[in-house]
């Protein structure tokens, strides 16, 4: 069938960038048709030399980073977002690392997924297989540009991404990089573009491309993600916002759980798996509290506590507002719980969720916050920052689902994937 350009809504008209977005779909859909049929030998030789093509490229990469960076911090952006966007000579060479280790995974496409002889004789079988054109628009973070073009590419997608202007350089270096490997191991180029145009029109092109991409993922901020969700025609798998907590009950290790604590909130700040709310069982407030409050504020983290913790120097009183809030910077909402029931009340109210953790040592009372905290990840006496597709194992992530439809939690590559039913008869008839 012919592909058309989809409706748009009252007003909406087919600007520039709507146009250049068409192109580029009608190009990916293209390039989808012949990653469909490819080999995992040959993916898997792709992504070997996308990750050595990053390498060779990396001052050209760097210099068009720096050039972001200058631009971002010109403008006033804060440190938090700077930090996403930066790159460096380890960060890249992580970014290639998460490459190679994709090509290490198996492949998820013509997995059987299940399969049976039916009564009648028939033999039928669920397998996997690739959406086609895979769009994401996402902030800052430049390393997503090249986890995202991996995982599409092992798992048979063409891929369309539309950063931020913010990594606009950065995106185009990257992608120039990519697309010359992809071409140098006989894969269309076209199997990874970026998205022209830095206007909304061009967002709007991309959300609205329907029966030209078949899923789109957005990743970033609360107010991008809503967007998307609220106003795409295309499917949208929901990555969340990270409003994660820590509860420490009164059975928990104290030494174990402050570790845990400072290293949730502060190894990393600007990412969604970074703590944002700890919640203290009040038996053990009057002896947790102030190795926590020292232990944080020596890493910079300012607390926005409830009355008890509000009594200690340097802790800011929290509003309603802080309990909701996704940080991202150096900050944290605390409050102390009566029991682990008021902690799950709390977590309820106030999580987005995406990943929740308690740190105890009673079986019943994790039992109890295991199946009552309806989150993607709930941990048990381990750190929030351990919700990561690397860290699982998948490989690098292409984004972290809060929803509950086919994906939830850290998409990997079968989370990249449909299914389709292949039925065998000989003659049947019904």
């Amino acid at each position: 069938m012919a592909w058309r350009w989809p409706t748009y809504a009252s007003g909406m008209s087919m600007t520039y960038d709507a146009t250049g977005v068409h192109d580029v779909a009608l190009r990916a859909r293209t390039a989808s048709h012949d990653l469909a049929l490819t080999t995992r030998a040959v993916k898997d030789e792709a992504l070997h030399a996308m990750a050595a093509s990053l390498l060779e490229q990396a001052p050209a990469i760097l210099a068009a980073n720096a050039a972001d960076v200058a631009r971002a911090e010109g403008n006033g952006t804060s440190a938090n977002i700077i930090d996403r966007l930066r790159l460096t000579d380890e960060r890249l060479a992580a970014m290639a690392d998460g490459l190679c280790e994709v090509a290490g995974l198996a492949d998820p496409v013509g997995e059987v997924v299940r399969g049976s002889q039916l009564a009648n004789g028939l033999e039928l079988r669920q397998v996997r297989v690739p959406f086609g054109v895979v769009a994401m628009i996402y902030e800052a973070r430049p390393n997503v540009t090249a986890d995202a073009a991996g995982i599409c590419l092992k798992s048979g997608n063409a891929v369309l991404l539309r950063g931020s202007s913010s990594a606009r350089s950065s995106n185009a270096a990257i992608v120039t990089a990519l697309r010359a490997a992809l071409e140098s191991a006989g894969l269309p180029q076209d199997a990874v573009q970026l998205v022209p145009g830095d206007s909304h029109d061009s967002v709007k092109a991309l959300m609205r491309a329907r029966g030209l991409v078949d899923v789109l993922i957005p990743r970033g901020g609360a107010g991008l993600i809503r967007s998307v969700v609220e106003e795409s025609t295309v499917p949208v798998i929901e990555t969340g916002v990270g409003n994660c907590h820590v509860y420490v009950d009164a059975t928990a290790d104290l030494d174990q759980a402050l570790a845990i604590v400072v290293n949730s909130k502060t190894h990393r700040t600007s990412v969604c798996n970074a703590a944002e709310s700890l919640l203290v069982h009040a038996d053990v407030a009057d002896e947790f509290l102030p190795a926590v409050i020292d232990a944080l504020g020596a890493h910079g983290v300012t607390i926005h506590g409830d009355e008890q913790f509000a009594e200690y120097d340097d802790v800011v009183s929290a509003t309603e507002e802080d309990y909701g809030t996704e940080y991202l910077s150096s900050d944290i909402s605390a409050a102390v719980v009566a029991d682990v029931e008021e902690a799950i009340t709390h977590i309820r109210r106030y999580s987005s969720g995406h990943t929740d953790a308690i740190l105890c040592r009673d079986q019943a009372t994790i039992r109890r916050f295991v199946a009552a905290v309806d989150s993607a990840a709930v941990l048990v006496n381990a750190s929030t920052r351990f919700t990561d597709g690397g860290e699982f194992g998948f490989g690098a992530e292409i984004g972290i689902s809060t929803q509950k439809l086919h994906a939830r939690g850290p998409m990997g590559l079968p989370e990249m994937t449909s299914t389709k039913y292949i039925v065998v008869g000989d003659g049947h008839v019904r």
